[in-house]
């Protein structure tokens, strides 16, 4: 399908109402040309104990839907059976080219999107990078989903991997996430050279075990030179990390403060020498991306990360990537840093360089759009020929 030609969407994506970087995407996609755009998003939705009631619809230039859903959250599955029952009215009235779903194929309102599809296309953007066997009856439903998508829009190549071994065989297309280029700028204050602060590192996210920190306070514990290291962010491993810090002597040197709005997060990245994000791969967690990593980036503030899942491809050039579970390591790099500011300046510049080239929400649009446009073309093209096998017959 040309990208001259007009392309009706409807994106299913319950990420709109849990988060704003989940809905400022679509402003991106739907001011181009030829594009008619409806988003359906969940009236209520419940993620990691809170609950989330979507703002009414605004004048945003596309259509948004704001529908009630049915299971919410249901035990161990948490929002993977949630489905809308007034979907098929919907897609009836709309009528659209694709159905775009940023939802995993084994959800149930990925299977509700198939079922009632008739002639769109179906595109399916997908995260998760761990393969692994699910309980029924989700595993059937990937099979099905997967079976009947047209094409893939996947966030690494681990998830292409894994939507392959399931039986996927279309076309896949790389996606990254968009980073608010209005929110998370560079500071408005220079560097300070010389250094009058000892190197300051920090950490946003949820205070779990798999992300590292015990690797991070190690590292410190262990540094020639003085290293703070300021957390954002909640969970269940707050406690005994504040009581790991206390036993190391980092007292002093460690600062923790609950979650923050957009803004306060940008503030506190731009407080920054570097970010880390040292999570650690299991066989049920690998890094399927790291949004932190590309909203401190955005702010000119370089990453240490670590090798696990789609870290170093993310990361780039714009910071260092040091091995899981290696507090050695990483506390080789911290005196490096904090001897020679320079290295740090170098780095922040390729930060920046790194998502103004891959994660703007410009970017993150141009792969949605390719997407939509070849699975809807590939689509038209094998309802037609059967009839054309019919024309050459007669």
């Amino acid at each position: 399908m040309s990208n001259r030609m007009p392309i009706r969407i409807v994106s299913i994506a319950h990420t709109a109402a849990s988060s704003e970087a989940g809905f400022l995407r679509y402003r991106s996609l739907a001011a181009r040309t030829n594009i008619d755009l409806h988003l359906v998003m969940p009236a209520v939705w419940k993620e990691f104990g809170r609950t989330i009631v979507a703002e009414p619809p605004r004048a945003e230039g596309f259509s948004i839907h704001v529908l009630p859903i049915r299971l919410p959250q249901a035990g161990p599955m948490k929002w993977y059976l949630h489905f809308y029952p007034a979907l098929r009215h919907l897609l009836s009235e709309i009528d659209p080219d694709v159905i775009h779903l940023w939802e995993e194929p084994w959800s149930v309102v990925a299977l509700q999107a198939q079922l009632l599809r008739r002639r769109a296309a179906v595109v399916l953007e997908v995260d998760q990078n761990i393969l692994k066997r699910l309980p029924p009856p989700f595993e059937t439903i990937r099979g099905f989903v997967l079976g009947r998508t047209d094409h893939i829009l996947s966030r690494s190549p681990d998830a292409t991997e894994v939507v392959r071994a399931c039986g996927y065989t279309g076309p896949v297309t790389p996606i990254g996430y968009g980073v608010d280029l209005a929110t998370f700028v560079p500071s408005a204050e220079p560097v300070s050279t010389p250094r009058t602060r000892p190197l300051t590192i920090g950490y946003v996210g949820r205070l779990v075990e798999e992300k590292g920190l015990d690797d991070a306070l190690d590292a410190i514990a262990q540094a020639t030179s003085p290293v703070l290291l300021n957390i954002m962010g909640e969970g269940p491993d707050e406690v005994r990390l504040r009581r790991r810090a206390k036993a190391l002597g980092l007292g002093d040197c460690v600062t923790f403060r609950g979650w923050g709005s957009p803004q306060k997060v940008a503030a506190f990245l731009q407080e920054l020498d570097a970010l880390v994000l040292l999570t650690r791969t299991t066989k049920a967690v690998r890094e399927q991306f790291g949004r932190v990593i590309i909203e401190t980036q955005a702010c000119g503030i370089p990453v240490i990360g670590s090798s696990g899942g789609a870290i170093p491809d993310v990361v780039r050039e714009g910071g260092w990537i040091v091995p899981e579970r290696d507090p050695e390591s990483l506390r080789q790099l911290l005196d490096r840093l904090a001897a020679d500011p320079a290295v740090l300046r170098a780095k922040a510049s390729a930060a920046r360089a790194n998502v103004l080239a891959r994660f703007t929400y410009d970017a993150v649009a141009t792969a949605i759009e390719a997407a939509c446009r070849a699975a809807a073309s590939d689509r038209a093209a094998a309802r037609l020929k059967p009839t054309q096998l019919l024309g050459v017959g007669s």
